[in-house]
């Protein structure tokens, strides 16, 4: 284990895929606990020998061996384990304690710990004991798009022929000539793959994609009663909201009703485009509300929700993620969750080839506000796109309330490491996500980059790290 990667590790703490135990002598039924919820969700990392808050404690040397040999016979015992799973641990020193990493790989199986099922959710593991809990799991497991589902029962009558015209009317918009225009209703859908066949069944018919984008309302309902959006404006009222609205209705409706909701709740401003006018408030809420409802996991009952704040504008999805944290934009490779959904989507104009909505959001969010987007993805997909205006009056309020006179827009971190340095000796993580805007982890992420390069120096341990220039350590 990396040293580096290790102090890493307790300075972000416990997570979806990090967890710390302290040991004694073996490990406490909670860590077979926490062994299984690691299994069935993302995998992950243990650490036996740390507090929750981070602090090394260590377990007894003359324990590790007998440890690691504990958690190896109770992972591989069908008695504890159905099905048993196989787990790596590394011992390692840190600072002259011994702790022992147990590492949980991500798993295609639904496993049980002594009968029971458990989930990470955030950093806590979870008991699963509803049925649509365990069958979400499943679906989960499979890495199979819950959109493809297809429901015998679901007829051509269920759909709206109006909403099959208007796809058709919207494809031939964007494309002249496009296939869709020359093709019946049934071959249109066919041919957009929202009539299929499984073969392994030999069962055919309309999908969920189908019944998602074109079904009539009370078709939906049926189909999905846990569906909904609610988007919700909250500036004066913290509590409850200013506006709001709930939706319910098919994915092409939904669209443009959410649309017309956020255009209304917030300021526009025009950006020259290649000599053309842009709306970067447009092209932001046409990727909010398209990324809403084409990667949402339908099978969860769990609400999207847009919430529209003075500080900006958050998204929450339901997810079936591949990976479990936060976004490096500079990283990221996109998964579609529903390509037949998203493939209607970009044919009729109303979203684009995949990724290339994180890169519009990146583009846009810095010429309407200054700052830039953040995402996360776990089990609850979220985005953030900050929406502040530049305004003189703003700037004041930030700058009373923090004590530093900012702009509104979120600075660069290597720019509010460099002003806090200039005013502070030593400076705290907390301090530059304040002044940034950024996201903690982001700034850690970064800051952990200036210590590599030389740049900045830490001092003390885990959360009360503290970071000062290089060149300044020597008379400390």
């Amino acid at each position: 284990m990396d040293i580096a990667d290790f102090e890493d590790i307790l300075r972000a703490g416990e997570s979806s895929t990090v967890e710390f135990k302290r040991c004694g002598g073996n490990p406490e039924h909670d860590t077979y606990e926490t062994i299984c919820s690691f299994a069935n969700h993302a995998g992950g990392a243990i650490f036996l020998g740390v507090k929750d808050d981070g602090t090394v404690l260590g377990v007894p040397e003359k324990s590790a061996l007998s440890i690691e040999r504990n958690i190896a016979n109770v992972t591989g015992q069908p008695q504890s384990f159905s099905p048993t799973l196989f787990v790596e641990t590394e011992r390692f020193q840190y600072d002259g304690k011994t702790v022992i990493r147990i590492w949980v790989p991500p798993t295609s199986s639904v496993f049980r710990y002594k009968g029971q099922i458990w989930d990470r959710v955030a950093d806590a593991d979870r008991r699963i004991d509803g049925e649509m809990q365990i069958t979400q799991m499943y679906i989960r497991k499979q890495n199979i798009f819950t959109e493809q589902h297809i429901y015998p029962g679901l007829s051509f009558e269920d759909l709206d022929s109006n909403l099959i015209a208007r796809i058709r009317a919207m494809a031939e918009s964007k494309t002249p000539d496009h296939p869709w225009g020359g093709m019946d209703d049934r071959t249109l859908l066919r041919s957009a793959r929202l009539y299929a066949r499984d073969y392994g069944s030999k069962t055919e018919g309309l999908t969920l994609a189908a019944g998602l984008l074109l079904g009539k309302d009370e078709v939906i309902a049926d189909l999905l009663p846990a569906y909904k959006t609610d988007a919700v404006v909250r500036r004066d009222d913290l509590d409850r909201y200013d506006d709001r609205l709930i939706v319910r209705t098919n994915l092409i409706d939904a669209y443009e009703q959410l649309s017309a909701f956020m255009r209304k709740s917030l300021p526009d401003s025009f950006h020259a485009e290649n000599g053309t006018a842009v709306s970067a408030r447009d092209w932001i809420v046409r990727e909010l509300v398209s990324n809403i409802l084409v990667h949402r996991e339908y099978s969860s009952p769990v609400p999207a929700q847009i919430i529209i704040s003075d500080e900006g504008i958050e998204t929450r999805n339901a997810s079936r993620p591949v990976f479990e944290g936060e976004i490096d934009l500079d990283n990221f490779t996109p998964v579609p969750k529903n390509p037949l959904i998203a493939d209607v989507f970009m044919q009729i104009g109303l979203a684009e080839e995949l990724g290339s909505g994180v890169r519009n959001l990146m583009k846009y969010t810095k010429l309407y506000s200054g700052g830039e987007p953040r995402f996360h993805d776990g089990l609850v997909f979220t985005a953030f796109v900050p929406v502040r205006e530049r305004d003189a009056e703003h700037e004041n309020k930030v700058g009373r309330k923090s004590g530093e006179v900012a702009d509104v827009a979120a600075i660069s971190i290597e720019d509010a490491v460099k002003r806090l340095l200039s005013r502070h000796d030593e400076i705290t993580i907390a301090q530059i996500a304040q002044l940034s805007g950024s996201d903690v982890r982001a700034v850690r992420r970064k800051v952990g980059r200036l210590v590599e390069k030389g740049y900045l120096v830490a001092l003390g341990k885990t959360r009360n790290r503290r970071y000062m220039k290089a060149e300044e350590t020597v008379s400390h």
